[in-house]
């Protein structure tokens, strides 16, 4: 059962930023296609490389696991296969439904994503989804996620004060730098968020369970 903090922390947002994949678009097909091939061309385990991926730039994941590779170059190859491969990305559920009646009602709303700008507009475009006029992306962050660089920057862009904002996450990595940010959290269900599930404000099972919840309070 919610409380009335978990409630108003949807309800009283004046923005909402969401990250990417896992929150508004499914990739999770593409991930692991282009992930598995990487490990495999490394010889690296899979149960080594998956519960990297979460919310880290891809340079940062290649970094972690083979130090000796250089990784921009290797970040740079990952994010281009990515974003040339659409195969089973759609969006999440009630999610494009969701950044629909926020536009319509007025509540300003923003994308951090720790993919390429590439493959977040081609994402986007493929799913249905609007590009917003703030989208923050791995390109445009010196630190990413967990730091709140990101988060930051999108509220700063809205015009919005951190603590005014909704992020909506699905990884570990992403909570904390919402938090570090001083936004609220609604965490989407899964083995994503890791240790961080319990330092949400409220989680949902996909985007569709946020509808009304945030905008029937300014409407």
């Amino acid at each position: 059962m919610e409380t009335r903090s978990t409630v108003d922390a949807a309800a009283s947002a004046r923005a909402v930023l969401f990250d990417l994949d896992g929150v508004l678009v499914d990739s999770s097909a593409v991930i692991d296609r282009v992930w598995r091939d990487w490990a495999a061309r490394h010889r690296l385990r899979w149960d080594d490389v998956v519960p990297l991926l979460p919310g880290r730039r891809a340079f940062e994941t290649v970094q972690l696991l083979t130090p000796h590779l250089d990784p921009a170059a290797e970040g740079a190859e990952l994010e281009r296969v990515q974003a040339a491969d659409l195969a089973g990305v759609r969006a999440c559920a009630g999610a494009v439904e969701l950044t629909e009646e926020l536009t319509s009602r007025g509540l300003p709303w923003a994308i951090v994503t720790s993919g390429s700008r590439p493959t977040a507009s081609t994402r986007l475009r493929a799913t249905g989804f609007r590009v917003p006029d703030v989208l923050v992306t791995a390109d445009d962050v010196v630190r990413g996620k967990p730091d709140p660089e990101g988060y930051l920057a999108a509220a700063r862009r809205l015009g919005v004060p951190p603590g005014d904002c909704l992020v909506v996450e699905d990884a570990e990595v992403g909570v904390r730098a919402a938090r570090a940010a001083g936004a609220r959290v609604s965490g989407i269900a899964g083995p994503g968020l890791g240790a961080a599930a319990g330092e949400v404000d409220l989680t949902v099972a996909a985007p569709r369970d946020l509808l009304g919840r945030i905008a029937t309070a300014r409407g």
